[in-house]
């Protein structure tokens, strides 16, 4: 069975396929919010910096299904501020783009396009300079839901930090986090709202 990517009908059947297929691997480390909430962002810098919609969105679906490999006492000591196994955040990444690669076969999407998305996957954390503009939004998009109110949320509890020491965090790497414009943008509007929920939330 074949495809046209330039069907956009089609082309959404096929990645709400992939989630399918995505979904038992994103049952760890709440990543299926994360995934899901990031996919979002993808969307908006697809929009804003431009790139391929039939990599970067398979790409971000799938970028964290190698999380499922490693094992759940492993995951808080394998990324983060206080991260001492970070050799398994490699793993996830390998991990992942097998999976991923085994995923996109098992709805036929065109070989040279599964070998982007794996090549992205592959080094979505560990390689800081991106391969290409669809790698940046991937990055970018992954890196911004970091900002998100329930990132912020969950990722206080996961690392021990107070909602002030969360916020400083994500302002302190504002520069170094992010490729695109239009990605430390959208991060900084959500720091800005974080902050104000913060000062809110005060009695």
């Amino acid at each position: 069975m074949m495809f046209i990517l330039s069907e956009d009908f089609m082309i959404k059947d096929i990645y709400e396929r992939i989630w399918e297929l995505a979904r038992p691997y994103l049952k760890t480390r709440k990543n299926d919010i994360h995934t899901e909430i990031s996919t979002d962002f993808a969307q908006q810098l697809l929009a804003q910096e431009g790139g391929e919609e039939d990599i970067v969105i398979p790409a971000i679906i799938l970028h964290d299904v190698g999380w499922k490999k490693v094992p759940e006492d492993v995951q808080l000591k394998a990324f983060g501020p206080n991260a001492s196994m970070p050799e398994w955040n490699r793993v996830h990444e390998v991990e992942g783009a097998r999976i991923a690669g085994d995923i996109l076969r098992k709805v036929n999407y065109p070989e040279d396009k599964i070998l982007e998305i794996q090549e992205i996957i592959k080094g979505h954390d560990s390689r800081k300079e991106a391969i290409s503009l669809n790698d940046s939004v991937v990055k970018d998009a992954d890196k911004v839901w970091r900002y998100s109110q329930i990132a912020v949320q969950i990722n206080e509890k996961r690392f021990g930090l107070t909602v002030e020491q969360g916020i400083e965090r994500l302002r302190r790497n504002l520069e170094p986090w992010f490729l695109t414009a239009s990605g430390k943008r959208m991060a900084a509007e959500e720091i800005e709202k974080r902050a104000k929920e913060a000062m809110g939330n005060r009695p």
